[in-house]
């Protein structure tokens, strides 16, 4: 017995360090005095986050990123929640093509999806350049909306509903004041996940950016071409520590447990 749990929590150490192990190097390499990205590094300075955070081009781009990540989250929240409460709520025909279609997005490669964007949508129509990465970016958030909405929706009791319809409580009140409340969670996470995977994207967003119009990936890629510095890792730093500050700000207001 002994033996076994041994074994487990060496595997676990193992797994943490692989996980983690990475993350770690990057942070220490980011306070090197070294100009060249290495690990270990040697020194200490602050030089290079003071870099980051007076560089016009990435204080622009995280704008952008953060814009247009919160801005597709909530356009595909608001078309991605009642289409997943109608598709668990109700029978109808078509309800399995109306599904599909709503998670098409995610089964196509981004960067096949970026390409018929550039070219059927944003060349045909003139589009500018942040309306065309708001519309690719609400394409990508959908589905995921859909999928954890939906799988909060199946393990909710419509017979709740019904009750308070049965008492006189009309389909929106009890939408608003039963349903939404009881998958709160899920919404959250649904959130979380569409902000992080839309700041994140490299593929769509690359066909879709213009000249002096890059969003925050694009902008990094654009960076490590030319200079090899440890400018990039202070930067991952800090997009680290401002996403363990997001995770440690839900867990307080609605439970990470809830969440995750």
């Amino acid at each position: 017995m002994r033996k076994k749990n041994g074994a487990l929590m060496l595997i676990t150490v193992l797994v943490y360090i692989f996980l983690i192990g990475p993350l770690l190097v990057i942070a220490a390499a980011s306070f090197s005095e070294t100009k060249a990205l290495k690990f270990p590094g040697q020194g200490f300075t602050l030089d290079w986050y003071k870099q980051v955070l007076t560089m016009s081009s990435f204080i622009s781009a995280a704008k952008l990123s953060i814009v247009i990540a919160l801005a597709a989250t909530a356009i595909a929240l608001l078309l991605g929640l009642p289409a997943a409460y109608a598709l668990n709520r109700f029978r109808f025909r078509g309800k399995e093509a109306i599904k599909t279609l709503f998670l098409s997005p995610v089964l196509i490669p981004c960067i096949v999806l970026g390409f018929i964007m550039l070219r059927y949508i944003v060349s045909l129509y003139d589009l500018e350049v942040v309306p065309s990465l708001l519309i690719g970016h609400t394409l990508l958030s959908i589905p995921y909306v859909m999928r954890v909405v939906t799988s909060s929706l199946a393990n909710f009791d419509f017979a709740v509903e019904e009750a308070a319809c049965s008492l006189g409580a009309t389909r929106v009140y009890t939408f608003f004041r039963i349903v939404l409340p009881n998958i709160k969670s899920g919404i959250a996470s649904a959130c979380i996940m569409s902000v992080i995977n839309s700041f994140n994207n490299v593929s769509l967003s690359a066909f879709l950016t213009g000249p002096g119009v890059n969003m925050l990936p694009i902008e990094i890629m654009s960076y490590v071409e030319y200079h090899f510095d440890p400018t990039i890792a202070a930067l991952a730093t800090l997009l680290m520590v401002t996403t363990l500050g997001v995770m440690l700000l839900i867990e307080k207001t609605l439970g990470l447990q809830s969440v995750v």
